[in-house]
């Protein structure tokens, strides 16, 4: 079958990972597999809804490690970069990891391996940002607070550090850009959706949600996180990945 195929899943990672199983089922040499809600076909474009399978999603995950652990890091790492069409380019990394004997993940000569390993650092670099420039502030229910609006979807990637480093605190890390949040009640960390007002946002403005003396400190770090980040991105433009 040489025909291109789009198979629409759901947005989850489990939710892809179902979609490569059934790719690799048909035998498709080429899928481009889609969210749904951003789902782009041309005019004749055969299409197929993908249902989450977790047993599915988990066989192909198992293959993978099986081949390589570096390669596990690498779709991870990748499929979180949000980056148009990374599905379709994970399904032919995949394929290429499955038929070699050896290096597959580190074949930095095949453009597609080459293009994933960079997508995938790019995402290690923003995780690591985060993880060294979360700022909390202390809500008065001694919740400590913090939001983020990272390039690339690094929630799921930092919140092992989070939970380690703040183990006896709760905490609440909200990525803005896409409205979802990590919330730790000292037990477990839970995903949530908030409908945050400004009044939520590390601003200068004073709120009631906050303690006084934590806007004594917050302007300070407001300064200094600006001047950091500036400095991070000059330092990333001399670097191409």
């Amino acid at each position: 079958m040489n025909a291109t195929k789009t198979l629409i899943y759901d947005g989850s990672f489990n939710g892809f990972l179902t979609a490569v199983f059934i790719a690799f089922e048909q035998k498709l040499p080429h899928a481009d597999i889609q969210r749904q809600g951003q789902i782009q076909n041309g005019l004749f474009a055969e299409t197929e809804t993908i249902f989450t399978n977790v047993e599915k999603a988990q066989r192909v995950w198992n293959g993978v490690r099986k081949k390589s652990n570096t390669a596990i890091k690498h779709i991870y790492f990748a499929y979180q970069s949000e980056q148009k069409n990374i599905e379709s380019l994970l399904y032919h990394y995949i394929r290429k990891l499955m038929g070699s004997k050896i290096n597959g993940p580190t074949n930095f000569s095949d453009d597609c391996v080459l293009k994933i390993n960079q997508i995938a650092h790019k995402v290690g670099r923003e995780k690591h940002r985060m993880e060294a420039f979360v700022r909390f502030q202390l809500t008065k229910d001694t919740v400590y607070f913090a939001n983020i609006e990272p390039d690339y979807d690094v929630l799921p990637l930092i919140s092992k550090h989070f939970r380690n480093r703040y183990a006896d605190q709760q905490w609440l890390i909200y990525d803005l850009k896409r409205k979802y949040g990590l919330f730790y009640d000292l037990h477990k960390v839970e995903i949530i959706s908030l409908d945050l007002t400004d009044v939520h946002t590390n601003s200068i403005q004073k709120s009631a949600v906050f303690t006084d003396e934590e806007y004594e400190y917050q302007n300070l770090w407001s300064n200094y996180f600006k001047s950091t980040t500036n400095t991070f991105q000059r330092k990333k433009k001399r670097f191409k990945v």
